[in-house]
């Protein structure tokens, strides 16, 4: 019966072992230079979606963006329809997050 429930709490801790060191998944962040073809700011300010037209493929493609410092330029005018982007986006969930929006010549 000892022998029964120390091979048993051995195959337990192995089972442990190996889920906590395995890697959770995790959506790979994407890297793309565009240009605006369309920015819809939402009404109360906080978040805005941008149409980029992906330089290399020519698809389009919808990123949400709601860091500060980009929602400041579009409101600004410094980043408008028709500029050149660099972006870094999260596409996890089926959602594109941006996680970094910046001309390509600087702003």
């Amino acid at each position: 019966m000892r022998k029964l429930i120390s091979n048993l709490m051995l195959s337990v801790a192995v089972v442990i072992s190996a889920a906590s060191f395995s890697a959770p998944a995790v959506a790979d962040d994407v890297k793309m230079v565009g240009v605006i073809t369309k920015i819809k700011l939402a009404a109360d300010g906080k978040s805005a979606v941008a149409i980029l037209k992906d330089n290399k493929s020519g698809d389009s493609v919808t990123i949400n963006i709601n860091d500060d410092l980009t929602l400041d330029k579009f409101k600004d005018k410094r980043i408008v329809e028709g500029d050149e982007i660099r972006a870094k986006y999260d596409n996890a969930g089926g959602k594109n997050e941006s996680k970094s929006f910046k001309k390509t010549a600087g702003c």
